[in-house]
């Protein structure tokens, strides 16, 4: 075999290689969350008790691990008005913490969520408790008495996949 015919097969391996889907984009519309999103697997769903704005409260989570990153959408519901804005402080908190990391953030425009002005995209770099790097993106935002946190959680994520993953989001009917 040639020089010029090895280079040629090597590249068409490499091309195809790059075309593999390692992402398999599906509308999802998480039971009892109210909201739809693009994930890239097939999510299972969590529950667990969180203490957030000083009450115990059920999260509801949706998750999925695809090309080394954790995509999940989150909800938890507040009895009442007044708990909105520190239950969420809160939530925003405990992503920061818990990969003890610096924070970045700019808006997020969610259609059909309530406007509150702590509805924000949330890029935190920092480290898992073995110490290995990751980058976590959080993306909070409200619908009535619903907070939702969406997450994308990886060494490294892609821009793409980023961009489809929040960009997706949607709440109510």
């Amino acid at each position: 075999m040639t020089l010029a015919r090895r280079l040629s097969s090597v590249a068409v391996l490499a091309t195809l290689v790059a075309c593999t889907p390692a992402l398999n984009w599906r509308e999802t519309r998480p039971e009892g969350s109210g909201a739809s999103a693009l994930f890239p697997c097939r999510p299972d769903r969590h529950a667990r008790q969180v203490r957030l704005g000083g009450a115990e409260m059920d999260m509801q989570m949706h998750s999925c691990d695809a090309a080394g990153t954790v995509f999940s959408l989150s909800f938890v519901d507040v009895t009442e008005p007044s708990r909105v804005t520190p239950a969420l402080t809160a939530l925003r908190a405990a992503a920061v913490g818990n990969v003890g990391g610096t924070a970045t953030e700019r808006p997020l425009a969610v259609p059909g969520a309530t406007p509150n002005p702590l509805s924000a995209l949330v890029r935190i770099e920092g480290h898992l408790p073995d110490g290995r790097r990751v980058v976590e993106h959080a993306g909070f935002f409200v619908r009535g008495l619903r907070l939702y946190q969406a997450t994308a959680l990886g060494g490294s994520l892609s821009v793409d996949a980023l961009e489809t993953f929040f960009g997706s989001i949607k709440v109510g009917p």
